[in-house]
């Protein structure tokens, strides 16, 4: 048993420290190729944080435990808008502006509603490619967004995420981005065996350890950049992380989910798909009233997630 938890928490560890080099090296490789800003500050980072949940998801629906790879996926955007969110809030009130909340927001919820009702009807690889497509088009409506609002330059606090001390050669950035590739597959391979022999041996149904300890685990790359943003007053990025994050594990998660081998008996309950929609709508009020994240309103949001949690285990 110790074995286990030791190995899982091994995966994690690997698997935060390997997917941070991956976005860092996939997103400036892609700059020092000249593409577009917007297309590196929302597909390459956007996409690049949520790496651990897909991997991590795919990974285990492709082995058979469909409850793993559903539970990470709801547990993550569960975490994202509680537990997250609610921690840099409780540090500084959280300040956004407007188009923040009037592009992710919606966005964020349509997208865990649509994923919600897939994995309610029973996720199969026709569903999996409709929210596949259903996630493009997201992507593609973001990146037009984004370079309508921003323009040419780099969003400032994109560059501030991608800048080093010193300016290390493409080869260099490169390889980071192979070996954090290969350390993050590595990673999720470690912790989707170890938490499904650890479901096993504790009686434990794989949708709950998915829900709780992966989905927590996989999240923590979001907490740490949350917390760092917040530390620089950098309050749409932590946002903008956080919706996106929950937009890409719905609708690109679900997609891989799907086509990995499906979810039809994940064992995913209606209370649990329904909190993680409920979280989202809230998480959007919030947000909509005055554009920002007060400390009451984050202790609201961390005792959703405290005393939501043992009802639904």
């Amino acid at each position: 048993m110790v074995s286990l938890v030791l190995l899982a928490a091994a995966g994690l560890l690997v698997l935060a420290v390997a997917a941070d080099h991956l976005v860092l090296g996939a997103s400036r490789v892609a700059r020092r190729l000249r593409l577009s800003p917007v297309v590196v500050g929302v597909v390459v980072i956007g996409l690049g944080t949520s790496a651990p949940e897909f991997l991590v998801s795919g990974l285990a629906a492709a082995r058979g435990d469909a409850g793993l790879a559903v539970g990470n996926l709801v547990g993550s955007n569960v975490v994202n808008v509680t537990l997250i969110l609610g921690t840099a809030a409780l540090m500084a009130p959280v300040v956004v502006h407007a188009t923040v909340v009037r592009r992710e927001a919606p966005l964020a919820v349509g997208a865990v509603t649509w994923f919600a009702l897939a994995v309610w009807r029973g996720l199969d690889p026709v569903l999996g490619v409709l929210l596949g497509l259903a996630g493009v088009a997201a992507l593609v409506l973001l990146v037009r967004q984004a370079r309508r609002e921003s323009g040419p330059e780099m969003p400032a606090e994109v560059d501030e995420f991608l800048r080093d001390g010193r300016r290390h050669p493409l080869g260099w950035e490169a390889t980071r981005t192979v070996a954090g590739l290969a350390g993050t597959l590595a990673g999720a391979e470690l912790l989707v065996t170890k938490a499904a022999a650890l479901a096993d041996r504790l009686g434990a149904p794989q949708v709950i350890v998915g829900f709780t300890l992966v989905a927590i685990g996989t999240s923590v790359p979001e907490l740490v950049t949350a917390i760092q943003a917040q530390r620089r007053g950098e309050s749409d990025l932590l946002v903008g992380n956080l919706l996106g994050s929950n937009l890409f594990n719905a609708l690109f998660g679900g997609a891989v989910v799907g086509l990995a081998g499906g979810a039809g008996g994940a064992g995913v309950r209606w209370p649990i798909l329904g909190l993680m929609v409920l979280v989202a709508m809230l998480a959007w009020a919030v947000l909509v009233r005055g554009g920002r994240v007060t400390r009451p309103e984050a202790a609201l949001l961390l005792a959703v997630y405290v005393t939501t949690l043992p009802a639904l285990v």
